[in-house]
């Protein structure tokens, strides 16, 4: 695929082809997509926490803990990116850094620690 393809229509399509390559299991390529609707869109947290989770599940780990970063930094309490960069970080083997982002994350969806 051309990288045209990647950026080819509006916003509004390149989030509904990015959907579908995800939802298909395409982690990279919607990877691919989505890279460039952030980039259009920093702002937004959806794209970039999709882009997040195309990055956990391909295994671009240190990728998606620059997005998980990037949106805690605008949304401290934004849950499912905190208990992501966790779950990225253990991934990494940083389980000692994973800890607090995930008893944060625990405590914000009103689980118990042990839980999560």
């Amino acid at each position: 695929m051309s990288s045209t393809y990647y950026e080819f229509g509006t916003a509004a399509d390149r989030w509904d082809r990015a959907r579908m390559f995800f939802d298909a299991r395409e982690y990279v390529t919607a990877a691919r997509i989505l890279g460039g609707l952030v980039a259009e869109v920093p702002e937004q947290v959806a794209p970039r926490l999709l882009l997040a989770r195309a990055y956990y599940h391909s295994a671009q780990l240190r990728k998606a803990e620059t997005e998980l970063r990037a949106i805690l930094e605008r949304d401290p309490v934004e849950h499912y990116a905190r208990l992501m960069l966790g779950r990225t970080l253990e991934r990494q083997g940083r389980a000692a850094e994973a800890a607090p982002h995930l008893r944060m994350a625990a405590a914000m969806s009103g689980e118990s620690p042990d839980t999560a």
